[in-house]
C-alpha cells in the first residue's frame, strides 16, 4: 500500500492539472479581414445595383469573365476573371513552390493556423453566412447548419486528432521477417487540386483546403461560377490566417473561370478532388488518367428517406421536411426519395402536408423566410419538368409552399417546396437527381420491399432509416447500398468529422472526412527496416545463392512449410530439413575452399 499511495497521488495531481490547462485558452492572435466590399449597407455603386438577367447558353463563358449576382434579388454584384490554362498553370507552380517550404512545418504550427481559423469563424458568423446567402439564395439558418458548424467541426476533429492520424504506422513485419521493423507514412502528395460546387461555398472551400494544408499540401481551390463572389471573399480568410503564422500566402490558391480553366487544374494537379454532378465527374477521371493522377469524386445523390410503421411520426415529419427543403435547392446532405409504411402512410403525408404549407420562399436575407432561392438560373425549368412527367405517369401534387415578396423586377429563381404522391420508380423524379425542394412520397409494405426500393438507383450516396426499434432500423440500413447511412437521424454522419464521407455508384468514389480522407491527401509510403541493426541483417542462405545449388528449390519448398505449415509438427520437419541442407551447402563450400588453399 505504502507503494501505490504515491502513485495515485501523482496520477490524480497529472489528471487535475492536465483538466485545468484545457479550461486555460490558448493565446490565439485575431485577423482583420477586409469586408468593406461585400457588405451591403447601401453604400454600392449604381453599377452594381441593377438586375442582372444572366444570358443563355454560353454567351456567359465567352466573355472572359465571370458575372455575379443575388439570386435571391438577381442585384449584380460584379465579376472575376475567368482564368485561361496558361494562368492556371503559373497558379499551380506558385504553389506548388510554397509547399515545398510548408511540407517541412511542425504540427503546431499547422494546429495553430487551425486555431486562427476558427477563432475567426467563430466571431463572424453573420458575415460568413450572410455573404453564403447573398450569393446562393440559401437562408442564414441554412448557413450555418451547412457551412459554420460542419467546418468548425472539422477544425476540432483536426486540432484532436489529425496529427495522430498521420504519424508513422507501425505493422507487423510477419514470420520471414522478424528481423525487421514495418512502417507505414504519411506525406504530402504535393499540390491538390480541388474544383468544388456551389451548394456550400464556404465549407466546400475550407473543406478539402484543411485536410490538404494540414497534411503538408498545397491546394488550388477552383470555385464554382455559381458562387464565386463568395468564395473570393472566403480565400481572404485563409490567406490572412496564413499571414498571421508566417507561411507563404501562395500555398493555397483560388481561382475562378469555367470548364477549360477546371480542365487545366486537372493538368497541373497532383492530385484531384472534384465535387459537382457525375457527368463532368467522368470527364474530371477521364482527363486525370492522361497524368495519371489520383481522384475524389463526391457526385450526385438519390438519398432515401425511410420510415417504419412504428416511428414516431410526428417527430419524423419535421425532420423530413427538413430533408427535402435542406438549403432550399442546395441539398447535397438532403434526402430525395422518401418510402413510408403503408400503415402509417395516410398520417405522415397529413402532417408532413401541414408543414409544407406553412413554408414560405422568398429572399432569405428579409428574415422570415423559410427558403432562400435556387441558385442557378432556369434550374427550376428542370425540377417542374420532373414534377411535370411524373404527374404524366399518374402522380398528383397534393401541397406545395407558398412565395413571399420576391421583388418586382427579380428574375424568377424560386420553386415552391412541393408534396408528391402517387410515385413510382418508373418516374424520373424518383431516378434522376433533383437537387430541388421537392417531397416525392411513396408507400411500401415490408422491410424486404423498402430496401429493394432504395437499391433501385444509380446513386448511392446515403441513407436515413426511422423505426421504434434502433435494431431493425440498423439492419435496413445495413442492406442498402450506400456510403452513409444514419438510424433514427437524418444526415447526422457529416456532423462526426471521424467518419469518412462519399458514396458508391454514380455517387462517385474516395472519401473525405477522417483518417480516411485525411491520409488520402497523402502519398502512403511503406517502409522497412533492420530491427536490430547493424547485428541482425538479411542474409541470402547459401542454397540460393548465384549460382543456385542443385537443392536449391527443395530448400525453398522446405523453408515455406517451416514458416506457414499448419501443422506445428511439420513445420518442425520442414524446419530440421531447411538446417541440416543449410548445414550442408557451408560444408560443401569449406571443402571447396581448402582444395582451392
Amino acid at each position: 500500500m505504502a507503494f501505490w499511495w504515491p502513485l495515485l497521488v501523482l496520477a490524480l495531481a497529472f489528471a487535475i492539472c492536465k483538466f485545468l490547462l484545457i479550461l486555460i485558452p490558448p493565446k490565439v492572435p485575431s485577423i482583420d479581414v477586409d469586408a468593406s466590399d461585400v457588405l451591403d449597407d447601401g453604400s454600392l455603386t449604381q453599377e452594381n445595383s441593377f438586375i442582372y438577367v444572366p444570358p443563355r447558353g454560353t454567351a456567359q463563358q465567352s466573355s472572359g469573365k465571370v458575372q455575379c449576382y443575388e439570386p435571391a434579388t438577381m442585384k449584380y454584384l460584379g465579376y472575376v476573371p475567368a482564368l485561361t490554362p496558361d494562368e492556371v498553370k503559373e497558379q499551380v507552380e506558385k504553389v506548388r513552390k510554397a509547399q515545398k517550404m510548408w511540407a517541412k512545418t511542425s504540427f503546431k504550427k499547422r494546429r495553430h493556423f487551425l486555431r486562427i481559423l476558427l477563432k475567426y469563424i467563430i466571431k463572424h458568423q453573420a458575415l460568413i453566412c450572410e455573404i453564403s446567402s447573398r450569393d446562393t439564395g440559401k437562408t442564414m439558418v441554412d448557413a450555418s447548419l451547412g457551412e459554420i458548424m460542419t467546418t468548425c467541426e472539422k477544425i476540432n476533429w483536426l486540432l484532436s486528432e489529425g496529427e495522430q492520424c498521420l504519424k508513422p504506422e507501425y505493422r507487423s513485419s510477419g514470420r520471414a521477417m522478424l528481423h525487421k521493423r514495418s512502417k507505414v507514412e504519411f506525406l504530402p502528395l504535393g499540390v491538390i487540386g480541388a474544383i468544388v460546387s456551389w451548394n456550400y461555398p464556404f465549407h466546400n472551400i475550407f473543406n478539402p483546403m484543411l485536410a490538404a494544408v494540414f497534411s503538408g499540401n498545397g491546394i488550388v481551390i477552383k470555385i464554382s461560377e455559381h458562387a464565386s463572389w463568395s468564395g473570393c471573399f472566403y480565400f481572404r480568410i485563409i490567406q490572412s490566417a496564413l499571414a498571421a503564422i508566417g507561411a507563404p500566402e501562395e500555398l493555397v490558391e483560388v481561382i475562378t473561370g469555367f470548364a477549360e480553366t477546371g480542365e487545366a487544374l486537372v493538368a497541373s494537379a497532383d492530385k484531384v478532388i472534384f465535387v459537382g454532378s457525375p457527368g463532368v465527374g467522368k470527364m474530371i477521371m477521364s482527363n486525370a488518367a492522361e497524368t495519371l493522377i489520383p481522384v475524389t469524386l463526391e457526385l450526385g445523390g438519390k438519398d432515401v428517406f425511410i420510415v417504419c410503421e412504428d416511428a414516431d411520426v410526428d417527430h419524423v415529419a419535421q425532420v423530413a421536411v427538413r430533408a427535402a427543403l435542406q438549403s432550399s435547392g442546395q441539398n447535397c446532405a438532403g434526402a430525395e426519395r422518401f418510402y413510408v409504411h403503408r400503415n402509417i402512410y395516410a398520417s405522415f403525408v397529413s402532417k408532413v402536408t401541414k408543414i409544407i404549407k406553412s413554408v414560405t420562399a422568398g429572399p432569405p436575407l428579409a428574415g422570415k423566410y423559410d427558403m432562400g432561392a435556387l441558385c442557378m438560373h432556369a434550374h427550376s425549368e428542370k425540377l417542374e419538368a420532373l414534377i411535370n412527367d411524373a404527374l404524366d405517369k399518374g402522380a398528383e401534387i397534393i401541397a406545395r409552399g407558398s412565395f413571399g415578396h420576391i421583388g418586382e423586377d427579380a428574375v424568377d429563381q424560386y420553386f415552391p417546396p412541393t408534396v408528391i404522391v402517387n410515385v413510382n420508380h418508373s418516374m424520373r423524379l424518383m431516378q434522376e437527381e433533383a437537387f430541388g425542394p421537392i417531397m416525392p412520397i411513396m408507400k411500401f409494405s415490408s422491410d424486404e420491399e423498402v430496401v429493394r426500393l432504395a437499391n433501385d438507383s444509380k446513386y448511392g450516396l446515403g441513407c436515413n432509416v426511422f423505426s421504434g426499434s434502433q435494431s431493425r432500423a440498423r439492419e435496413i440500413a445495413s442492406q442498402i447500398h450506400c456510403g452513409l447511412a444514419a438510424v433514427n437521424d437524418f444526415a447526422a454522419t457529416y456532423m462526426c468529422q471521424s467518419l469518412p464521407f462519399g458514396g458508391v455508384k454514380n455517387s462517385g468514389f474516395g472519401r473525405f472526412g477522417g483518417v480516411e480522407g485525411l491520409r488520402a491527401c497523402c502519398l502512403v509510403k511503406s517502409v522497412v527496416e533492420d530491427r536490430w541493426w547493424p547485428f541482425i541483417k538479411t542474409v541470402i542462405p547459401k542454397p540460393i545463392q548465384y549460382p543456385v545449388a542443385e537443392n536449391g528449390f527443395e530448400f525453398q519448398e522446405s523453408l515455406v512449410e517451416a514458416l506457414y505449415g499448419l501443422s506445428v509438427w511439420d513445420r518442425l520437419q520442414a524446419l530440421v530439413n531447411v538446417l541440416k541442407m543449410l548445414t550442408e551447402q557451408n560444408s560443401t563450400s569449406g571443402s571447396r575452399k581448402k582444395k582451392n588453399d
